[in-house]
């Protein structure tokens, strides 16, 4: 069973929250580059690798800055995902964009930097020719339908509304092909947070085969194939992270029986991650305010759904330690909740934890990705800032929390007045 760690006590956060005060994310440097070192050394076995950091994941060019200064890439979504990675220094093919009903100015915005562009559907060849042109090098992304089962947050392949069909795969290369592009790639997601190591080796699999049948089939050579993301992490305690260095090994095995004899051992493998990246590398920083005792105990913190929705959206688990309180007894039952005016604003059901007092940090673990990034405004909450852990053991803002002036920027004031 893995042991959930904090790299600050309760006196250090104590003389943060004097300047920071709570809530507030806090990011692990050393840890978060150390990851990023071990993902590269398990794939060093390929003949070329590129991981492209998943940027919805954390966008904060702070973290993106620093993945790139270990080597990672990045896969944007958007015009600003796509402009954070800029700001990083993350440039050329180095940025993977993967968009769907992608509109016209953010495809243009990917050909002036010079990302890989990777389509998402057969009639995108037609609008990016016609609204920004084809590059040299187009990407595909591939919908396996039936072939791959699915799992609760991304669905089953066959229902969701991303990427080609094998016979749209095979068309969409010749026609790239036909308008002048001259370098190709695969692309594929079908799942999100999976520890399974067997459901990873199928999709590698499954790519691998349909890079050769693309190439029997239209004579079109991939330069490399994305696996894309979709690996968990052990939210909870009995959970086992994905070794980097096993799935490596595996989807090598499957890359020397299948795409080698081919003629395609030189093809490159390229990745997505993002969750695993940083997600065991932050934490969500609250302080208890409120208890309430009715049909059950309840905890109020100063953070609420606004700041981390997983549980609410997924019903996802995040665990929880009481800053100081590590190794007290487990003793009570609480729901943990925050301020929203939605009664799933809770980020623990029924949770047993030591006892918690107003003032206390309460610490939700295996923040750091998807949790700041999905935050919202709804109720006119705002959203909390973003600290930094350096190796030597400072700490920086790289981003303030929100304030009501920040709510109200995009209003325009000046018009109310004459209003009616």
């Amino acid at each position: 069973m893995g042991v959930k760690s904090f790299p600050l006590t309760k006196m250090r956060l104590e003389e943060l929250a004097k300047q920071y005060p709570a809530p507030f994310y806090v990011y692990d440097e050393a840890a978060i580059r150390a990851n990023a070192k071990k993902l590269l050394k398990a794939f060093s076995i390929f003949p070329s690798y590129r991981e492209h950091f998943a940027v919805k994941a954390l966008p904060n060019p702070f973290i993106l800055k620093i993945l790139a200064e270990e080597g990672l890439g990045a896969d944007c979504s958007s015009y600003s995902e796509l402009a954070l990675a800029d700001m990083a220094g993350i440039k050329g093919e180095a940025v993977m964009f993967t968009a769907n009903q992608t509109p016209a100015s953010e495809y243009q915005a990917a050909r002036k930097l010079g990302a890989v562009i990777n389509l998402d559907d057969i009639t995108h060849i037609e609008y990016l020719e016609k609204h920004a042109g084809i590059p040299e090098l187009c990407s595909c992304r591939y919908n396996p339908g039936p072939l791959k089962g699915g799992n609760l947050i991304i669905g089953k392949p066959e229902e969701a509304k991303y990427g080609f069909t094998r016979e749209q795969i095979l068309e969409g290369f010749g026609l790239l092909r036909a308008k002048g592009a001259g370098r190709f790639a695969l692309h594929a997601m079908v799942a999100s947070n999976e520890l399974n190591l067997d459901y990873h080796l199928e999709t590698g699999r499954i790519l691998f085969e349909l890079a050769v049948e693309i190439q029997d089939k239209t004579g079109v050579s991939l330069e490399f194939v994305n696996l894309g993301g979709g690996v968990g992490i052990p939210y909870k305690g009995e959970q086992e992270a994905i070794d980097w260095d096993e799935l490596a090994q595996g989807l090598k095995k499957l890359y020397d029986s299948i795409l080698v004899p081919a003629g395609l051992g030189g093809l490159g493998i390229h990745t997505e991650y993002g969750r695993p990246i940083t997600g065991p590398y932050g934490w969500l920083v609250s302080r208890a305010i409120h208890t309430k005792s009715i049909y059950r105990e309840y905890i109020g913190l100063d953070s609420c759904m606004a700041d981390l929705m997983r549980p609410a959206l997924y019903g996802a688990y995040h665990h929880i330690t009481v800053a100081g309180k590590e190794n007290a007894p487990l003793t009570e039952t609480y729901d943990v909740v925050g301020s929203l005016c939605e009664n799933n604003d809770k980020f623990a059901v029924q949770r047993r934890l030591p006892k918690i007092d107003v003032g206390d940090f309460v610490i939700i673990h295996d923040s750091g990705a998807h949790g700041r990034a999905m935050g919202f405004n709804y109720n006119g909450k705002l959203r909390c800032g973003e600290l930094l852990l350096r190796p030597d053991g400072s700490v920086i803002q790289i981003r303030r929390a929100e304030t009501v002036e920040d709510y109200f920027a995009t209003l325009d004031i000046t018009a109310l007045d004459t209003f009616k």
